[in-house]
């Protein structure tokens, strides 16, 4: 399988886009013509999650549509698969040209799929696929690798340490993302589960990401084992910050490494902080880039130039079918590479940097613009 990494020579804010050449050609708007412009209606999953999906994905993939001549319909269905579901039938009533989601369950997912199949509306799965779907594309990252990630950054922070008592707080179980995270970790953890040079406590998916649920369910784990932990995989950031509050509690934050992912700016505080070990940053522009352009291939009836897009197939075992799919990479952030992405503009050093972080910026050389 092929993963691209950094596919977008440049960023999709009109601003940058003029300076990328014949890169933004499948982005630039067609000659002009009269009539309406062709509507792409995309649905994303909540706000709770994850702040990316308000703060990076809307605005992004906005930018790039617009830009190319395409009006975006941009709803949130908020966590409420009924929400989810009566904005697909609005937007399938409407006749978008091309619906773009990111489904809270496979089920949900694929039910939107069969109608909008049924107006002829091609769908595009945005960061997460519907299993027994039938979305015409999947745009995402490799994230069985993104586990992966995870687990050699735990193994990292643990070092050598025999026996070391792990606790997972997984995603939720209706996404095939947290799936995938933990199926990738498990590739690493678990042949060291099987021989015992780690010993899994328990592994605990936390229903729709939530942090309040995910730092009960924690400290309940935690309670039951006597107290004991030696590192914790918990799936994302938000995640990590649930655990780390218990840790906090009882003067171990810091002291027990705990994985992360989406480098949000409290993620990477966390990070500075020490009391996170790492977090795996995924580059949302790429993404938003990638499903721009697939979305806008689609809605102008080049199907021919989206199926170039997409050169990955990912294999839905559900429906037992391959999903054309641009796949993209992530990388592991560590303290040593937070300036990275501060230079990349990916976290503005004046919110990453306030408040008890501010020492760790200037022992790193992060400048606060």
């Amino acid at each position: 399988m092929r993963r691209l990494r950094g596919a977008a020579c440049c960023a999709v804010l009109v601003m940058f886009v003029a300076s990328c050449g014949s890169d933004a050609d499948s982005l630039a708007p067609p000659p002009s013509s009269s009539g309406a412009r062709p509507v792409v209606g995309v649905i994303l999953p909540d706000r709770e999650s994850s702040t990316r999906w308000e703060e990076q994905d809307r605005p992004l993939l906005a930018a790039s549509l617009n830009f190319a001549g395409i009006e975006p319909v941009i709803e949130n269905a908020d966590g409420d698969e009924a929400k989810f579901a009566s904005i697909a039938d609005a937007m399938i009533q409407r006749g978008v040209k091309v619906l773009m989601t990111t489904p809270l369950s496979t089920e949900g997912g694929a039910t939107v799929e069969r109608k909008a199949k049924q107006a002829g509306i091609p769908v595009i799965n945005y960061d997460r696929i519907s299993l027994g779907g039938t979305a015409d594309y999947y745009v995402s990252f490799d994230n069985l690798n993104v586990g992966e990630l995870q687990a050699d950054g735990l193994l990292r922070c643990l070092g050598t340490k025999p026996g070391a008592q792990i606790i997972e707080i997984q995603g939720s179980p209706t996404d095939n993302n947290a799936t995938l995270f933990a199926d990738g970790q498990r590739r690493k953890l678990g042949p060291k589960y099987d021989t015992g040079a780690l010993k899994l406590v328990k592994s605990q998916p936390i229903d729709k990401w939530d942090p309040v649920a995910g730092k009960g369910a924690f400290e309940q784990i935690l309670n039951g084992n006597g107290g004991r932990v030696d590192g914790v995989v918990a799936a994302n950031d938000a995640l990590a910050g649930a655990v780390i509050e218990v840790l906090r509690e009882r003067g171990l934050a810091g002291r027990v490494p705990v994985t992360g992912q989406d480098a949000t700016v409290e993620g990477l505080r966390a990070v500075l902080r020490g009391e996170q070990c790492m977090t795996v940053y995924k580059p949302i522009r790429d993404e938003a880039d990638a499903a721009a352009r697939l979305a806008i291939a689609v809605a102008r009836g080049d199907i021919s130039g989206a199926d170039d897009l997409a050169t990955n197939n990912t294999r839905d075992l559900v429906s037992r079918r391959d999903v054309k799919s641009v796949l993209l990479g992530a990388d592991v952030i560590t303290r040593d590479k937070v300036r990275g992405l501060v230079a990349q503009g990916v976290v503005k050093s004046a919110d990453l940097c306030a408040g008890d972080v501010a020492e760790e910026c200037e022992e790193l050389g992060i400048l606060v613009n």
